[in-house]
């Protein structure tokens, strides 16, 4: 028999040592979970745009997200390099979110699509219900089926033309014209045009879980 079973206070303490342990772990991984959340909400990717840059599956992140499980050195890795961050971030204290962001050209991320590419204008603030684009449509494409989405939307043509359609009301929009409606609304944009358009589109007190962007576009 071990001499530590003829001691019950020695048996009392080691388990009591194990014990702080577990929770360490728990609280890592739910430490990480809530930062792997808020850095990607903070860049307004979706999990499913986040698994395509770092090449971790959707579902994984999710996962991490949740806390039901704690990624390895490797996958927290591969986020990083995703969020665009050091591995060490994830386990920083949450700092003060910033007020301001000033950004020169070239200073912010290009998000290549299929017909297309944006930069994100609302990178460096937390989410606040508002995504500012900035979007380049290539010639003679359509975005095809119509979308609906929490909140409003707000387009301002910038170069070219752009057409888009409300209700199934067609609005053509040339350089300086804006459109603003219920994004309730069925509605998508097109490029049926022979020049790129540039726009800047906003979405306005929007479902922080959505990311009308993203099905815009495609990606």
């Amino acid at each position: 028999m071990s001499p530590n079973m003829l001691r019950p206070d020695l048996a009392a303490d080691h388990l009591a040592g194990e014990a702080p342990t577990r929770d360490l772990c728990c609280s890592s991984s739910a430490v990480v979970g809530a930062r792997v959340r808020q850095l990607r909400q903070e860049r307004h990717l979706s999990i499913r745009t986040l698994a395509a840059k770092c090449g971790v599956s959707a579902n994984t992140i999710s996962l991490i997200e949740n806390e039901h499980t704690s990624p390895s050195v490797h996958t927290l890795q591969l986020l990083a390099r995703g969020l665009g961050i050091s591995l060490v971030s994830f386990f920083e204290s949450e700092k003060a979110e910033p007020a301001l962001v000033y950004q020169k050209q070239g200073q912010r991320s290009l998000t290549r699509f299929m017909y297309g590419h944006l930069m994100q204008l609302g990178e460096g603030l937390p989410p606040l219900g508002a995504e500012p684009i900035l979007v380049t449509l290539e010639p003679g494409r359509a975005q095809g089926a119509d979308i609906r989405h929490v909140g409003r939307e707000f387009l301002f043509c910038l170069e070219g033309r752009l057409t888009c359609v409300v209700k199934r009301k067609e609005y053509l929009l040339s350089p300086g014209d804006s459109l603003l409606f219920d994004a309730t609304l069925p509605h998508h944009w097109a490029n049926p045009h022979p020049e790129p358009c540039r726009l800047l589109a906003l979405f306005c007190q929007m479902d922080a879980q959505d990311h009308p962007a993203e099905r815009h576009l495609g990606y």
